[in-house]
């Protein structure tokens, strides 16, 4: 599976997601200034972008990152599951 390729397509080719839709769709839990205290603690390893410099500037995750954190999650499952079952 190509995780960039799906999520390209999920988000019709968008290049930067916007960080409320990366909240609702993979982080549900988590309210969006819970979700961004815990990037900037580096507590979620992504890395979020502003469009400008400016405090109130559109936040965003570039899709490539989003898709190495998918998979970097998924590598984590798969280790975590190795240990479990072997």
């Amino acid at each position: 599976m190509d995780t960039l390729w799906m999520l390209t397509g999920r988000y019709e080719g968008l290049p930067i997601i916007p960080v409320d839709v990366v909240v609702k769709d993979y982080f549900p839990h988590l309210t969006l200034p819970k979700f961004l205290r815990k990037v900037s603690d580096g507590k979620i390893k992504l890395n979020v972008i502003r469009m400008e410099d400016s405090q109130k500037a559109a936040k965003g995750v570039h899709v490539r990152d989003l898709a190495t954190y998918v998979d970097e999650r998924h590598a984590d499952g798969l280790e975590e599951f190795s240990r479990l079952h072997s």
